[in-house]
């Protein structure tokens, strides 16, 4: 056995006596979670789930999720999650391009998905936020486990699908080697150790949640108190004797915003990691002052994992997104890929053990988002200071991240000018405190047409998830447009910068 998971097992072995997770009043030593894990790996092995085949999951966060994703990394399984606010028009295409051999999903989504996957010629399961459904009342107990197979680096481990800001969303293929790789440097540069306690709020869809913070824990031996949510009055029950935790901004934010998180609450947490949305220095500060602490902001994209990050103890830079991980090769390039100096804005592009395989049966867009050299084009816009550290400036696209999570305004635009009184919209994200980004969707309507705010935002919520829609639309006679014709989103995104400036709402 090699591999991403024979690394895991190795580190849940060695842990024979110590709890490794706890959920819900439960505590699993590093045997107990493998004991588990082979349970569900022979749930996995009677589905018919072989080597590379992919598992398409999209269920609540639980203790038993935890179980299917490292049952699959045992058996050879590229591991697909999708996030839980995808609707049924979503998951169809997800279902269609990932070609799955088994789909788990929420027993409330059972009769939308049953007839795709039927016709996809998939086995379905379920399972809900309790950890109850089909796959944990399969009868499979007598069976024994099946072997767990012999994996090599180039081997798939997941697939993550990530978008564009126009075409269809792209699954990135992460290998065994990408992961482990990811997950071994982070525990050494954050000084991960048997000692430290995590509090895991993060959702298990994203990497954030299930690669960043799960694997590097597991491996490191840290103890992971695993949460159902985020939820401040649950963070602030799991934080004493907790060391580490992990967050997008809006959490820092919504922590903030609660009289009980001070000094005290905080007084046992050591090192507290922002990512997957920007951090307003605002928060930065904020935090510092309330707790002492000052929030370490790292780096990352889907087809990368963790590419640069702050260190503690002295290494964390206010502004900064931090400092190449070891053994990544990170540039700031011009437009043919030719490295700028120091302080000089460009594309940010990265080379190294993380960086993704390729796009899914993308061929094409995998060799145009790569350098002949090797360097991958992140499609972000940033500088290196006098130290080396990292600044994010901006992003050569314009999808918006909002509270962690990924929009693409081309998806939520074709929702909305499907209908009836919509000209044409442009969708941009603009500074919120709490989100970081919001999404707000600039509307022109067709001529004595008149529609309201809440009718759009009600459409794009019956069709998209809930996080796409919407915080605010604003109606325009005409939407402004370069000599090309192109909508002029950075207008847009500077006439309406200061929209929830006031509000956090």
């Amino acid at each position: 056995m090699a591999g991403l998971y024979a690394a895991l097992d190795q580190a849940l072995r060695r842990e024979t006596a110590a709890v490794v997770i706890e959920w819900g009043g439960q505590a699993f030593s590093g045997p107990d979670l493998i004991t588990e894990v082979e349970a569900a790996a022979r749930v996995l092995g009677a589905a018919g789930v072989q080597r590379g085949d992919r598992v398409l999951v999209q269920v609540e966060k639980s203790l038993q999720a935890v179980f299917v994703y490292l049952a699959a990394l045992r058996q050879g399984a590229v591991f697909v999650p999708l996030n839980t606010g995808y609707r049924a028009r979503e998951f169809a295409y997800f279902l269609s391009d990932a070609e799955p051999a088994l789909v788990i999903c929420d027993p409330s989504d059972a009769a939308d998905y049953a007839p795709m996957v039927e016709a996809a010629g998939a086995r379905l399961l379920t399972l809900d936020a309790a950890g109850a459904g089909s796959f944990t009342e399969t009868p499979v107990e007598a069976q024994p486990a099946p072997d767990a197979v012999t994996t090599t680096d180039d081997d798939l481990a997941a697939i993550i699908y990530t978008s564009g800001t126009t075409g269809r969303s792209k699954g990135a293929m992460l290998s065994q080697a990408n992961l482990l790789s990811n997950a071994q440097a982070l525990g050494r540069i954050w000084g991960l150790s048997d000692k430290d306690i995590l509090v895991h709020a993060l959702p298990l869809f994203h990497i954030h949640g299930l690669f960043i913070s799960l694997n590097t824990a597991l491996l490191a031996g840290t103890r992971v108190r695993l949460l159902p949510r985020f939820d401040v009055g649950l963070v602030l029950d799991a934080l004493p004797g907790a060391t580490v935790f992990m967050g997008v901004p809006t959490y820092y934010v919504r922590l903030l915003g609660d009289a009980r998180f001070d000094r005290s609450a905080a007084g046992d947490l050591r090192l507290c990691i922002s990512g997957s949305a920007p951090l307003l220095m605002e928060t930065f500060d904020a935090f510092a002052d309330r707790t002492g602490l000052e929030l370490l902001e790292r780096y990352g994209i889907s087809e990368c994992g963790i590419i640069a990050s702050n260190l503690p103890g002295g290494g964390i830079r206010r502004g900064a997104v931090g400092l190449p991980l070891p053994g990544v090769a990170l540039r700031i390039a011009g437009e043919d890929g030719t490295a700028l100096s120091t302080g000089l804005v460009g594309s940010v592009e990265v080379r190294g053990p993380g960086v993704f395989q390729g796009y899914w049966r993308m061929p094409e867009k995998t060799r145009s988002e790569f350098r002949p050299d090797g360097f991958f084009i992140t499609g972000d816009l940033g500088k290196l200071d006098d130290e080396g550290y990292l600044h994010l400036v901006g992003r050569a696209k314009d999808m918006v991240i909002t509270g962690g999570l990924n929009v693409y305004p081309s998806e939520i635009e074709a929702v909305i000018d499907a209908l009836a009184p919509v000209q044409e919209s442009a969708v941009i994200g603009v500074p919120h405190l709490d989100f970081g980004e919001a999404v707000v969707a600039v509307v022109r309507l067709r001529p004595g047409e008149t529609a309201d705010a809440d009718a759009i935002i009600g459409a794009l919520k019956s069709e998209l998830a809930g996080f796409k829609a919407p915080k605010a639309v604003i109606f325009v006679d005409e939407l402004p447009r370069n000599t090309m014709g192109k909508v002029e989103k950075a207008a847009l995104r500077n006439a309406h910068a200061d929209l929830f400036a006031t509000t956090a709402a």
